[in-house]
């Protein structure tokens, strides 16, 4: 039996769509508990709704990439896998702009600054640490607040081609 088909997933997922005249904005408004087995189903549904916005056409594998750390993080980190403390994620698309996502834990916070360089010698077997790197490496932007339990991330679209570029230099 596959797991995750099983897992109730008690995510409060409250997506509000505003329409054309807005710019074609998503909001999303979803919580989770602190279980490991709640992040693969709240990210599957998130990501489904992201890729129906456009947001963010050509970057949705790192947007994902980067919500699965971050809810990782906060669930194995922030509230230490206690599932009465909840995960709190807010995204916020405009077509053109890009996305903007806030993951918040209840638990004690930490220092962004006080954690090791995971790409230094002496870090490079341990089995944590590479979270934060990773999810600076796939969005354009992430900031911790609220002493470490809120992490922001924002990316933009990938950007088009324009047109008439050439890149190679014989077309002069």
């Amino acid at each position: 039996m596959n797991d995750a088909c099983s897992v109730n997933v008690r995510a409060d997922l409250r997506p509000a769509f505003a329409g054309r005249g807005t710019g074609s904005l998503l909001e999303i408004d979803a919580w989770m508990p602190s279980e490991i087995k709640a992040i693969s189903p709240l990210v599957e549904r998130l990501m489904r709704l992201i890729e129906g916005s456009h947001c963010i056409t050509g970057e949705e594998p790192a947007v994902e990439l980067a919500l699965r750390e971050a809810l990782n993080n906060a669930v194995v980190h922030g509230n230490r896998l206690d599932a009465h403390k909840l995960v709190h994620v807010r995204c916020r698309c405009r077509v053109g702009n890009g996305i903007s996502i806030t993951v918040s834990d209840q638990g004690q916070g930490f220092d962004p600054s006080a954690v090791p360089d995971p790409l230094s010698v002496e870090n490079l077997e341990l089995e944590h640490g590479r979270g934060i790197h990773i999810m600076k490496l796939a969005m354009d932007q992430v900031s911790f607040e609220q002493r470490g339990t809120e992490v922001h991330m924002s990316k933009r679209p990938a950007c088009s081609p324009r047109a008439g570029f050439r890149s190679d230099s014989r077309g002069s």
